[in-house]
């Protein structure tokens, strides 16, 4: 059998938790975001990994970030995401 992250149980702990945490930051900061539900899963996943991370290297321990911090991590990407596609879009010219 498959330890840790793997396993069926925690592949969808995984999944939910995922889905949660992003659908609560596509909540907290409304507006037009690419994808559907899948996206909004990765997004919460990718938040509470970054989150995880950014705790580690501030020295604390756990199993893992937290739904709390999987959002507030959702929330910053999310931000991050609109930073740069607001930028990209623009072509330093006048408006047409």
């Amino acid at each position: 059998m498959l330890g840790g992250i793997l396993e069926t149980n925690s592949l969808i702990w995984l999944i939910i938790s995922g889905g949660i945490a992003g659908g609560l930051a596509k909540f907290i900061m409304p507006g037009k975001d690419p994808g559907g539900f899948v996206v909004t899963i990765l997004l919460g996943i990718a938040g509470g990994v970054l989150m995880g991370t950014v705790s580690r290297m501030l020295g604390f321990q756990g199993n893992g970030a937290g739904i709390i911090a999987a959002i507030v991590g959702a929330v910053v990407l999310l931000f991050l995401y609109r930073l740069v596609t607001k930028n990209r879009g623009d072509s330093g010219g006048p408006p047409a």
